[in-house]
């Protein structure tokens, strides 16, 4: 073979050429299998991929992967080490310091996603879903004042954000600021007249301001918008028997115990699955 070889220029490959083809072969199915399960909803298996991946070589690509599929397995601790890794070696990446701080939200780690919006500050000073995201570092802490301050900068960046502006009313309808409230409201109603949670906050605004019928009709509208908002029937129900209507006032009541246990067994699940859900929003810009 060694004759043919040389008799038509042939060259014969080398062992170590060979085993570090393989290794490149072997490295490209585990990420291609790894990305094929994370977009068609194994995450197990895809953090299985990636870390084997990784245990072959460094690869930022792959450790990004990696932290959707840790994030999406519920491995939230993990996927933050993960993209703390990544900030590492990509300190001006800004992306990372915002999908690190969505994952310390969802662990409820405020210090932490404090200290990743401050990061991202560096980079970009400027961007609003930062300061947006850094206000909400704010209120988990119960800095009310730099939670505000920071929703009115977002807004002032970015005039449209209608996410800031919801976020600025209820954190000011929480400090009794109720006119400062009630403009945020009453802005994004002007916009979003079918929100539930544009109508829930205008219904407490109301209800904050002492007006009770005008606050009974905005959470009978979150109801006609959303059926199974339990919030809405359990105030709506206060309301009506603070009014005297005790009849519908306990129905709304019992209604509200109802949805509540049946959606979380709790009464803070609405809280959590929008807590979840507000964070994923920005934490695949890949689009995985």
């Amino acid at each position: 073979m060694n004759f043919f070889k040389a008799l038509f220029g042939g060259k014969e490959e080398r062992p170590e050429e060979k085993k570090k083809a393989e290794e490149e072969k072997n490295f490209d199915v585990l990420k291609y299998d790894g990305v094929r399960a994370l977009r068609s909803g194994h995450h197990d298996y895809a953090v299985k991929c990636f870390t084997h991946a990784l245990g072959m070589k460094e690869d930022l690509e792959i450790r990004d992967y990696l932290s959707l599929a840790l994030i999406r397995a519920d491995l939230l601790p993990e996927a933050f080490d993960c993209l703390r890794k990544i900030s590492e070696a990509q300190p001006d990446n800004q992306k990372v310091y915002v999908r690190m701080a969505n994952v310390a939200y969802m662990m409820e780690d405020y210090t932490a996603m404090a200290d990743a919006c401050e990061k991202a500050m560096l980079v970009d000073g400027d961007n609003p879903e930062v300061t947006y995201l850094y206000a909400k570092a704010c209120i988990g802490h119960g800095d009310t004042t730099n939670a505000v301050a920071m929703l009115t900068k977002a807004v002032t960046l970015k005039p449209d954000y209608a996410e800031a502006y919801l976020l600025r009313g209820e954190t000011l309808l929480g400090a009794g600021r109720t006119a400062e409230a009630s403009e945020d409201a009453d802005r994004l109603l002007a916009d979003y007249p079918e929100s539930e949670d544009v109508l829930m906050l205008k219904a407490r605004v109301e209800r904050a301001c002492g007006n009770q019928d005008e606050a009974i009709i905005y959470y009978g509208k979150v109801i006609d918008v959303n059926p199974f908002h339990a919030g809405a029937y359990r105030e709506r129900g206060e309301l009506l028997v603070a009014a005297g209507d005790e009849s519908q006032g306990n129905e709304d009541l019992k209604h509200a115990a109802e949805l509540t246990e049946n959606q979380n067994g709790g009464g803070n699940g609405d809280d959590i699955a929008k807590k979840v859900n507000d964070a994923y929003k920005n934490i695949n810009p890949m689009g995985l």
